[in-house]
């Protein structure tokens, strides 16, 4: 089946089947670490009853919108400012962190204060190495894991985003506006990190989500939008032309 590649479509042209969404890791080191994505489900949760909320059939339906992806890490992570008033992390597990101290600046990026939303909120980056991608018109949502519960809350809240796969493919990473600086962040490696929804020309059909071959053509399409955050303010702005510049086909599921 041919899949078209146009950025706006027609209502007569929309597709019958599950929309396809490819994953790959932009990055081979480590691999081992980050787990697929894995679709939100209660289906460990009891059934027993005709009337469980696991077997109702809405929530079986908001469930399979939503994709997870896990915390790769053990993280404990405090915030401070040094003599001169100057925002910094620290690692709070010390010679306990599963995370080697060389390794922790290569993973926790803290965002310029100048770019701070609020003042009194910074904001952090984890950077991740998953990509999605897709050969039809397909936008991903990335948000908290609100299915999620944890005993001790996060204190702030992170940052979501919502824009076409089939254009702008690019690493996800998890950003995170910290409200309450004062208490540490907490996360532990296995745990829901954030979930990603991906939406489509219709709201009946299904998500497959596919982990796919880096091949050339990928790669290069990946490379010729990347970056472009750095330089363009606006980079929704570039889609057209990104469309222009865009394979066919990039969607290839992985064998084996």
């Amino acid at each position: 089946m041919e899949l078209s590649i146009t950025y706006t479509r027609d209502r007569d042209d929309a597709k019958s089947g599950p929309i396809v969404v490819g994953w790959f890791r932009d990055s081979d080191k480590g691999g081992v670490l980050f787990d697929p994505p894995e679709r939100v489900a209660s289906r460990n949760l009891s059934k027993t009853h005709a009337k469980s909320a696991s077997r109702c059939p809405a929530v079986i339906q908001m469930e399979s919108r939503y994709f997870m992806v896990k915390c790769p890490y053990d993280l404990h992570i405090g915030f401070s400012r040094d003599d001169k008033g100057r925002p910094a992390l620290v690692n709070r597990a010390g010679a306990a962190s599963a995370v080697r101290a060389s390794k922790l600046n290569d993973l926790l990026v803290l965002v310029s204060e100048a770019e701070w939303r609020h003042p009194e909120r910074p904001t952090i980056q984890l950077k991740l190495p998953y990509t999605f991608v897709a050969d039809e018109v397909v936008y991903i949502t990335q948000l908290a894991a609100f299915a999620h519960y944890r005993k001790d809350p996060l204190p702030g809240t992170i940052f979501g985003g919502r824009f076409p796969i089939n254009l702008w493919p690019r690493p996800i990473m998890w950003a995170f506006e910290w409200h309450e600086p004062e208490k540490d962040i907490v996360l532990r490696r296995g745990e829901p990190l954030f979930y990603v929804q991906f939406e489509g020309d219709g709201p009946d059909r299904p998500v497959s989500v596919v982990e796919v071959e880096k091949t050339p053509e990928l790669m290069r399409y990946l490379d010729h939008v990347s970056g472009a955050v750095n330089y363009v303010n606006q980079t929704f702005s570039l889609f057209k032309a990104a469309e222009a510049a865009r394979p066919e086909r990039l969607v290839v599921p992985r064998r084996g």
